[in-house]
């Protein structure tokens, strides 16, 4: 029952949320497997949530795994492995100050401290999220009335999907920058929902059609959560090493994208 993310969609440790068991209900699976003849169980697992940037949660979670792990061995039941899960997370905004991997590794070497446990962790997005982007082309800019202006790219909410599921933020930018003043835009896809909405009152340097624009920390839950909504084809992937590159996920054709349906 301790929960922790960045958003609310992505906590997965709280009371209300749909993964795990009680710790109660935990303890009493656990002496029910160790006395089964088909079973053996080797340890706990926990995962809290996701884009942690406090390791407060993560504290309180592994310390309920050490109290279970102790409680356990007091009933005489092995436990020889605890996963410590993962969740911590990356700096999406230039002013996010994630925790170092020196103070996650200091307090999870004092979660486990004496326990002679083998420890795993799930790190997720902070091996991938920083290493890509999402390359996008401007194909109209409009204006309303009212002075609401509107960017909208070839890219959508299929290929990033964070921004609409989460109301997450990516820092946005044009690959080359004209000059002049900023000025705020909605930076929206071109599919046809609202929700298509990468951000809101962004404020970006004169910009036209045909300008190319990248998204940031899209390395991790972007490809991954893309999809062919609106019949749209996958993004490729290109692998950048240096100045080399090369094309690891090719964009799919439109026939490929229907053959299992006809």
């Amino acid at each position: 029952d301790v929960g922790g993310g960045g958003h609310e969609k992505i906590t997965t440790g709280g009371e209300g949320d749909k993964f795990g068991a009680p710790v109660a209900e935990v303890m009493a699976l656990y002496a029910r497997a160790a006395a089964s003849p088909h079973v053996t169980p080797l340890g706990l697992a926990c995962h809290i949530g996701s884009q942690i940037t406090d390791l407060s949660p993560l504290k309180a979670a592994w310390a309920v795994l050490r109290s279970m792990t102790l409680d356990l061995r007091a009933q005489g039941l092995s436990v020889e492995r605890l996963d410590l899960g993962g969740g911590l997370g990356v700096p999406y905004r230039p002013d996010d100050a994630p925790p170092s991997l020196s103070d996650y590794a200091a307090l999870a070497a004092e979660a486990v401290e004496g326990l002679g446990v083998e420890a795993a962790f799930e790190p997720g997005r902070m091996i991938s999220a920083e290493a890509g982007v999402l390359l996008a082309s401007v194909i109209q800019l409009t204006e309303r009335p009212d002075g609401r202006r509107f960017l909208v790219l070839d890219a959508a909410m299929n290929d990033l999907m964070r921004p609409a599921l989460y109301d997450a933020f990516h820092v946005l930018e044009p690959v080359r920058r004209h000059p002049g003043t900023d000025r705020p835009y909605d930076v929206v896809g071109p599919v046809c929902e609202s929700g298509d909405t990468f951000a809101k009152g962004r404020d970006l340097p004169p910009i036209a059609a045909g300008d190319r624009v990248v998204f940031r920390t899209a390395g991790a839950y972007g490809a991954a959560m893309s999809n062919t909504y609106n019949s749209r084809a996958l993004v490729p992937e290109v692998l950048v090493d240096g100045n080399a590159w090369r094309v690891v996920r090719r964009r799919p054709t439109f026939d490929e994208m229907v053959a299992a349906e006809l």
